[in-house]
């Protein structure tokens, strides 16, 4: 599991990023389609991102029909009074089924997650097309960048918890001993054990259970933690390829290096090859061409003695003229004087 802590696909993200950016200084009004694996749509409007519909992640309707909020016949007939809309917010809150401000958290909540599962896959490119119809937009739309640092900031607390999974990679399978109906059991980690089978991942299980994909991520990654789950390592690594190879780095060797001669008469790393003299021609087999000698190292500088305290030059006091001009003025009659012994002269009305 330790494959999973790899960072982002750096040019997938880069091209979703600067799309996006590019998108917000332009206040784009339109539709932004980015392909990959599992990709996505992001809706913008006026510069801010109104929308996200991805395959990685349930939608607002899957939210509610999933998670039992709404029947399948109720959001038939809701269908039908709203006369071919694909989200009918308003029969919703006629009939009392949904109020307003929870719709509007639902739309907001299927809108980041879609934004994660995008973030989390891969990306491929990024194309701008025509004007936009998105199915359940926000009312306030959000910035592109700030969008996009939520779906990051997500995908990194996932990869820091113990057990790591992506959403749409890793398929766990109950651990040996694991009851998934055991009453000290949450009842959210209850409803996703009674689902796994090891053949969904969490964004299969986000689907069938009506939750976010990233809340379903965590759990799973929480219960890998906890031994409750256990994830084939050989069939995780295969679908994320082959780990990265480790490069060792050399120790950059310190001090000085000296000329190692080889008994064959050239010196290591010398300019001699293979015997030749300065003219070009062959040396003769019989006569080895001698090594020069190495320089000898230089001697280190001796360092002087420090001289004892008899040695050290005395200062002779006043030799500075300091003494002269420190020197305490001479006392002398002054009105500071009057006036200090006048306050101290006893007379009949001072009380004293």
């Amino acid at each position: 599991m330790s494959g999973i802590r790899d960072s982002l696909g750096r040019v997938g993200y880069d091209l979703l990023s600067r799309a996006l950016a590019e998108c917000g200084r332009e206040a784009a009004t339109g539709e932004l389609r980015v392909s990959g694996k599992p990709g996505g749509l992001f809706h913008l409007r006026g510069g801010l991102v109104v929308a996200v519909e991805s395959p990685g992640a349930p939608g607002p309707e899957v939210l509610l029909l999933r998670s039992g909020r709404i029947s399948a016949e109720q959001w038939a007939g809701l269908l039908g009074e709203a006369r071919g809309a694909r989200w009918p917010e308003a029969a919703m809150i006629a009939h009392g089924y949904a109020g307003a401000a929870q719709l509007r958290v639902i739309c907001m909540m299927a809108m980041q997650d879609a934004a994660f599962a995008v973030v989390a896959g891969r990306v491929d490119g990024c194309a701008a097309l025509g004007p936009s119809v998105p199915r359940a937009p926000v009312e306030v739309g959000e910035s592109p960048g700030r969008l996009l640092q939520g779906a990051v900031r997500k995908l990194t607390a996932v990869a820091a918890l113990p057990g790591p999974v992506r959403p749409d990679r890793e398929r766990p399978v109950l651990a040996p001993g694991v009851d998934p109906d055991s009453d000290q059991l949450p009842l959210a980690q209850r409803e996703l054990l009674s689902h796994i089978d090891g053949r969904r991942t969490a964004r299969d299980l986000a689907f069938l259970v009506g939750r976010g994909v990233y809340t379903v991520t965590v759990e799973l990654a929480r219960m890998l933690g906890e031994g409750l789950l256990e994830c084939a390592e050989g069939a995780a690594g295969e679908e994320r390829g082959a780990a990265p190879v480790v490069i060792p780095v050399r120790a950059r060797e310190t001090g000085v290096r000296r000329r190692v001669t080889r008994p064959g008469g050239a010196a290591q790393g010398g300019a001699a090859q293979g015997g030749a003299t300065h003219g070009g021609a062959a040396a003769p087999a019989d006569k080895a061409v001698s090594p020069s000698p190495a320089p000898d190292a230089p001697d280190a500088p001796e360092i002087p003695e420090p001289p004892s305290a008899s040695q050290l030059p005395r200062r002779d006091p006043g030799a500075s003229g300091i003494t002269e001009t420190l020197a305490p003025e001479k006392n002398g009659a002054s009105w500071k004087g009057f006036f200090r012994l006048r306050h101290r002269i006893w007379t009949p009305d001072s009380g004293t």
